[in-house]
C-alpha cells in the first residue's frame, strides 16, 4: 500500500496521519510532510502511525530526524497512535520512549538518555539497512520481505537488530554464523518466500 499523509491542526498542534508503507521510497515524501507541519504548528506534532503497514528503517531515520529538529525549535512530535508493525520496530530499536507523549512513563525522560539513544539509532540504520540489502540480494527478496526476516530472526532469537545486522554484514566477509542462526535465517526466509506465493 503507497504511502499516504494526511495533516490537519489541532489546537496548537498539527496532527500527521500516515498510513502504508514507509520505506525508503517513501521518506522523502514523509520528511517533508512533517518538517512542513512542524513549521506551520505553534507547539509541535502529533503522529498517528496506526494505519503503518510497513515502517523501515529509513523511516524511522526520517522520524528521529524531525523529531530532533522540533527539539531545536523548541517544540515536539510524539505519537498519538501507532500500528503492530510501527511499533514492533520502534520496541526492537529502543526509540518508542523517545517518541512517547510526555509524562506517558509517569516522568520525564532524562535529555542525555535520550541523545545517546538518538544518536545509536541513527548510528545502527547504516548497518541495518545494509543487512537487508544482504538478504535481498541472498535470497531474491522484496525490501520489506528482507525487513520481516531481519525482525523475525531478532525477536526469534532474542538478539538486537544492530547485532544481527552486524553478523550478517560480517559474513559477507567470510565469518560463517552460528549454525543455530543460520537456521533461523533460513526459516524466516523460507517464510517470506511462502508469504510471496
Amino acid at each position: 500500500m503507497r504511502l499516504k499523509v494526511c495533516a490537519y491542526d489541532d489546537g496548537d498542534r498539527v496532527v500527521v496521519e500516515v498510513s502504508g508503507e514507509v520505506d525508503l521510497t517513501a521518506d522523502h515524501e514523509l520528511q517533508q510532510a512533517l518538517q512542513e507541519a512542524l513549521d506551520t504548528s505553534r507547539e509541535g506534532v502529533e503522529l498517528d502511525l496506526s494505519g503503518v503497514e510497513c515502517l523501515d528503517c529509513s523511516g524511522l531515520s526520517i522520524l528521529l530526524k524531525v523529531r530532533e529538529q522540533a527539539l531545536r525549535d523548541g517544540k515536539s512530535m510524539y505519537l498519538r497512535a501507532v500500528s503492530s508493525p510501527a511499533h514492533r520496530l520502534l520496541s526492537i530499536t529502543g526509540t518508542l520512549p523517545l517518541l512517547s507523549p510526555p509524562g506517558s512513563r509517569g516522568t520525564e525522560p532524562d535529555p542525555r538518555v535520550e541523545v545517546v539513544q538518538l544518536r545509536r539509532a541513527m548510528v545502527t540504520r547504516p548497518t541495518i539497512d545494509l543487512a537487508r540489502g544482504i538478504l535481498m540480494a541472498t535470497f531474491a527478496l522484496r525490501a520489506e520481505d528482507a525487513w520481516e526476516v531481519l525482525v523475525m530472526v531478532s525477536q526469534n532469537t532474542n538478539i538486537k537488530l544492530h547485532l544481527l545486522a552486524d553478523q550478517l554484514v560480517s559474513a559477507i566477509d567470510g565469518e560463517a554464523l552460528p549454525d543455530g542462526l543460520q537456521e533461523h535465517v533460513a526459516a524466516a526466509v523460507r517464510a517470506a518466500e511462502e508469504v510471496q506465493t
